[in-house]
């Protein structure tokens, strides 16, 4: 455990210096942040240097080195250097620096702590096996070995991946300057997103509730209900459940209870045994710790969220019929689209959700402006038409070779039964109607307290109208899924299960985020009320129903948390497979790019294809669901199939060797799976083709030198 917390406090040492470069654009687009945004810096860091090194990749200016990220560095460097000597900039950085640095420490600890918490917690688990990981896996892997983008699919030879995989390009990154090795940059990047959600979550809910009280009290406003704010909507989004748990805890009782089922419960009841839905949500995806992109890019939009309040705080103070400053449009308008691009390249569905959420919150501020509402109207347009065109130019070099899954748009064959929505949602409805009922009627009778508000005499400040626009986005987003759904590969019982998936992810997150600032605000108002410690009471039970969650979940995948095993992933390979652990290491350490490999094809969510996946060195074929759904088909992947199995044990060889040199194949392994899968494989042929390179017991691998090139 203490050589882990030394590569912990390595990472951490890493992470920091990438957010120091972009402090000083960080400081200025946070400036009315009562901590300056100080943790969106190691975000705006992360994406922006992985930003430019996919660029020149996919331009193929500069290969994916770790020189090459060097230089991207350097280049952030400068702008935010050529940036601070420009006008006094300078001198007001470090009197920002020297009022601020202790809520810096602050946030900095927490980050380091919570960082070092879940990195410690994956090391008794730190297998990266089950799930979705060797998808994940195989992709950071894939990028490793890739010189330029996009990176090769290493289940698929000679073809790309084609998929939203810039958060595991983010992963390759962090690596590659590391110089780690992947098995364990792994579990530290999941650990780093846990980080990064949890202060995020905590920098931007706090400021919600700071940006309005200092309206109020600009000399005087309090800290604490400002930190109490960040905490509970900390808590919910990066640890919270839902009131499944206490609702079966006590219907089953705790021994019984088994934590996945927080997460598909619509239709897994006899009630409705054809509608089988996933409805996840962050904590259960920071416990299993796929590196999926629902989970790599909760970051990135936390970043885009609170960039899109300081935006909006733009948008509040700009006088009517007056033009933004160009400096705001500048530092806000560019980075809004450039983060929905990247959001689009990390999991191409947010990109529409928080599109969507850009327009709702702009208007929201736009109508509540003066009197021209015409004007005011075309004023939204354009400004959302500039957003939109820049990022589809900033997203143009990932999307030109993405080809997007969806099938179309098609009503669902069932609902959910509301009783069940009410489990999975109850608190959070609770908490948005109070918000919407306690707006209702401030805007009906005028007495919402705090009057003196960011706006120009207005009734709601810039948090309530982003608070609002959050909430009332996040039910419509549980909403759609029982009327439409995107169509996709999955059989009929399954037909809704991704569009929920998809969309009822952000609602939790966007729910969480609001919470701790509902509660603020609602406490405020019904002070003189005798509903003021009804409410709290309300409040607080359903917070810690949704809670006790992670009790269930951590102890339930991390063996209550009593044999630590490390940071290191591939022990289970070692311990299932221990010939095919040494083939795969014999193979990362000796063989450089890329070249073809055959394994035998498996169905998905099992062993089989580890090979490819753990060393990123491209196979024929791989998982056949997932190649079914990125190839638009089973044609392909299927035919694919029942190549390699020719190859392996099929009689004819004029036909094994052409399908070997189709494939450009350098590398045939053979080991348990391979026999398992083809009991008659024939492996005189390949001693024909080749040599024995490689040889554990029952795994051996053969190098094809024998081959006519294609």
């Amino acid at each position: 455990m203490l050589q882990d917390f030394f590569i912990v406090v390595y990472w951490w040492l890493m992470l920091f210096g990438l957010g120091l470069i972009f402090l000083p654009l960080n400081f200025k687009i946070f400036s009315k942040f009562w901590d300056r945004g100080w943790i969106f810096s190691k975000v705006l860091g992360i994406v922006a240097i992985s930003y430019l090194v996919f660029l020149s990749g996919r331009f193929r200016f500069l290969p994916f080195f770790q020189e090459t990220i060097f230089l991207a560095i350097l280049l952030i460097l400068g702008v935010n250097v050529w940036w601070l000597k420009q006008e006094n900039r300078l001198k007001n950085f470090k009197e920002g620096v020297k009022s601020s640095w202790r809520r810096f420490i602050l946030e900095e600890l927490l980050f380091f702590m919570t960082l070092l918490a879940w990195a410690l917690v994956r090391g008794f688990q730190p297998d990266i096996e089950g799930l979705e990981k060797f998808m994940d896996f195989g992709f950071v892997n894939s990028i490793l070995r890739s010189s330029w983008f996009p990176p090769k699919d290493m289940w698929f030879a000679g073809e790309s991946i084609n998929y939203y995989y810039f958060g595991h390009l983010q992963a390759a990154v962090l690596t590659k300057l590391s110089g780690l090795d992947s098995a364990i940059t792994y579990n530290l990047m999941i650990a780093t997103i846990f980080a990064l959600t949890f202060t995020g979550v905590f920098s931007l809910a706090s400021n919600l509730v700071f940006l309005v009280l200092k309206s109020l009290k600009p000399k005087t406003w309090n800290l604490k209900p400002i930190i109490l704010a960040g905490l509970i909507s900390t808590f919910l989004l990066t640890l919270g459940g839902n009131l499944h748990t206490i609702v079966y805890v006590l219907k089953d009782g705790k021994d019984k209870y088994w934590y996945p089922d927080a997460t598909r419960f619509i239709g897994y009841r006899p009630n409705n045994p054809n509608d089988k839905t996933i409805h996840e949500f962050p904590s259960y995806s920071f416990v299993v710790a796929d590196l999926h992109g629902h989970m790599n890019d909760i970051p990135t939009v936390l970043l885009f969220l609170a960039i899109l309040l300081v935006l909006g705080l733009d948008l509040t103070e700009r006088k009517l019929n007056k033009k933004l400053k160009i400096e705001n449009w500048k530092l806000k308008i560019p980075p809004t689209a450039w983060l929905l691009a990247v959001m689009y390249m990390t999991n191409s569905w947010d990109f529409p959700i928080y599109g969507i959420l850009f327009a709702l919150f702009t208007l929201f501020l736009t109508l509540k402006k003066g009197k021209d509402k015409r004007r005011a109207l075309v004023d939204w347009i354009v400004r959302g038409l500039v957003v939109l065109i820049l990022a589809i130019v900033f997203a143009l070099p990932f999307a030109i070779s993405f080809e997007p899954m969806a099938q179309g748009i098609a009503f669902v064959r069932a609902h959910s039964l509301w009783w069940q929505l009410l489990i999975l949602w109850g608190f959070f409805w609770f908490v948005s109607v109070s918000f919407w009922i306690l707006v209702i009627k401030s805007l009906a009778t005028d007495h919402w307290p705090a009057r003196r508000s960011l706006s120009e005499g207005g009734l709601l400040t810039t948090s309530d109208l982003f608070v609002l626009s959050a909430t009332v986005w996040a039910t419509i987003l549980i909403i759609i899924p029982e009327i439409i759904y995107i169509k996709d590969i999955y059989v009929p019982e399954y037909h809704r299960a991704n569009t929920m998936f998809k969309l009822v992810y952000q609602s939790f997150i966007l729910y969480s985020l609001s919470a701790g600032y509902i509660f603020w605000r609602a406490k405020e108002i019904l002070k003189p009320s005798i509903l003021h410690p009804l409410y709290s009471i309300l409040f607080l039970a359903g917070f810690s129903a949704q809670m006790i969650y992670p009790y269930f979940a951590v102890n339930g995948y991390y063996g209550s948390l009593k044999n630590y095993r490390g940071l290191y992933g591939l022990n289970f390979l070692k311990r299932l497979y221990p010939d095919n652990y040494r083939a795969v290491l014999w193979l990362k350490n000796n063989v450089k790019g890329q070249p073809v490999i055959l394994e035998a094809v498996g169905d998905s969510y099992t062993h089989y294809n580890h090979v490819s996946a753990l060393t990123g060195l491209p196979t024929v074929e791989g998982w056949l669901v997932h190649e079914w759904l990125w190839r638009g088909g089973y044609d392909q992947p299927g035919s694919r199939a029942a190549e390699v199995e020719a190859v392996y044990q099929g009689a004819d060889e004029n036909y094994a060797r052409r399908i070997l040199e189709k494939y450009q194949v350098k590398y045939v392994v053979i080991g348990p799976l391979e026999r398992e899968k083809y009991p008659r494989l024939d492996e005189a042929r390949f001693s024909q083709w080749g040599e024995l390179i490689f040889s554990a017991k029952e795994t051996k691998i053969y190098y094809l030198n024998q081959l006519t090139p294609q």
